[in-house]
């Protein structure tokens, strides 16, 4: 059994991951680094997929980071192997090769992984999901190979959505089948989330909601429909299933690291062993307008905790205030963009603007003086000023009705704030 040993390792070549390379590296240029991820591939955004599936993107575009990057930040690569098992006693990480690496810090960032529901059918050719690039490699090889013509999308949240759009514009009829009352029910309001169908349906994507799958039918192993709890059969070649993620936190399990959903982390983002971190969609961190600690699974948490795990393994103390749900989603054209709580208690203050044509929308809660929760759809341009003052904590009294304005600028807030956002020699504000 072979050795090697690093100052950090870092499991997993996620956002998470990524920015906590570089936050390391901004802090110690030359201890020794190496990531290890099963997905064999270079940085990559995974939101463009289904842009890329679409047409609409290159396939090269979706790296962020240029293809010398990890030479550049002098890190070992042990992409396309797997990270079987963690010691936290010993301080190593085994691998499927059979290689042991030593580690002083570690991170864990290895995301979360979709939910497969446990219904007959499952397992035919067409059944696919959809969250990594050889996922979209696969459907896209499939689409190509069978001529697919119909397609069923179970799950309406973000991927079920994009994923439905980009089929739609390779000329696929497609069906989205969606458990609860209406599509994006974790990122949009009611009036949200009926403004987003009505984009779909004009599109050309059938929306069923408030259904069950309860089965995906198909002859000879291939897939032929989708049977829904109703009785009813959509005719399909293809199936998506988009029903949902789940942090995966079986390595940190079975090291016998605290978790919950997610792999628990403090502030610093932290688990329960000192030398070991987690960051993204694995961890469950603290949730300040909840009050409690959940995973929030978007792309610029997984940013940020990735950035303070990797400040902080690297001897910097900074705490990490905590995650707010943040979504932003074009529905076929439809901008729509949430922060905070989207459905929160009746008895928060709400303030909302929709505009004459029904095309914007906006709605912002209020509780004790500060904003907990903003959706805005169609017209999106003051959502950063909105998740701001939601992040800041600002109060908002005295000044409410302003927030809804459609012409709401810096000036319309109050000059601490002002100040906090914008500072520099010769600036006054």
């Amino acid at each position: 059994m072979s050795e090697k040993r690093y100052d950090y390792l870092i499991l997993g070549n996620s956002t998470a991951a990524i920015s906590a390379l570089e936050a390391i590296r901004d802090t110690d240029a030359h201890g020794g680094i190496a990531i290890v991820s099963e997905q064999p591939n270079h940085t990559y955004c995974s939101p463009l997929i289904t842009y890329v599936l679409g047409g609409k993107v290159p396939e090269e575009r979706i790296n962020y980071r240029p293809l010398d990057f990890y030479e550049r930040l002098r890190v070992d690569t042990y992409l396309g192997v797997e990270c079987t098992e963690l010691r936290p006693a010993e301080h190593q990480a085994a691998l499927a090769s059979g290689l042991v690496l030593v580690y002083g810090k570690l991170l864990i960032a290895v995301g979360g992984s979709p939910f497969i529901p446990d219904i007959p059918g499952v397992d035919l050719e067409g059944v696919f999901t959809f969250t990594r690039h050889e996922d979209m490699c696969r459907v896209r090889e499939f689409i190509k190979r069978r001529r697919v013509s119909g397609a069923v999308v179970v799950g309406g949240g973000m991927i079920g959505i994009k994923v439905a759009e980009a089929l739609v514009s390779l000329g696929i009829e497609t069906t989205i089948v969606e458990l609860t009352d209406r599509v994006l029910g974790q990122a949009l309001d009611e009036a949200g989330s009926q403004m987003a169908r009505r984009a779909l349906e004009e599109y050309g994507i059938r929306v069923i909601t408030g259904a069950a799958a309860t089965s995906v039918g198909g002859a000879d192993g291939h897939v032929q429909s989708v049977t829904l709890e109703s009785g009813s059969r959509i005719p399909a070649e293809i199936v998506i299933m988009a029903v949902g993620v789940r942090p995966n936190r079986h390595l940190a399990e079975q090291a016998g690291l605290a978790v919950n959903r997610g792999v628990l982390v403090d502030d610093h983002m932290r688990t329960s062993d000192p030398d070991i971190f987690a960051a993204g969609d694995v961890a469950e961190g603290f949730d300040p307008l909840l009050g409690e600690t959940r995973p929030v699974a978007i792309w610029p948490n997984a940013a940020m905790q990735g950035e303070f795990a990797g400040a902080n393994m690297a001897g910097l103390d900074i705490a990490h205030r905590g995650s707010i749900a943040m979504n932003s989603i074009q529905v076929c054209g439809l901008p729509t963009i949430s922060v905070g709580l989207v459905s929160p208690p009746q008895e928060v203050e709400t303030l909302q603007y929709r505009s004459a044509d029904g095309r914007a929308y906006r709605r912002i809660f209020i509780s004790e003086g500060r904003i907990v929760g903003a959706v805005f759809v169609g017209d999106i341009d003051r959502a950063g000023i909105i998740t701001g003052l939601i992040r800041q904590g600002i109060d908002v009294s005295g000044f409410e009705q302003k927030l809804i304005e459609r012409d709401l600028g810096l000036l319309s807030l109050p000059k601490q704030y002002r100040k906090h956002i914008v500072s520099g020699p010769g600036i006054e504000v």
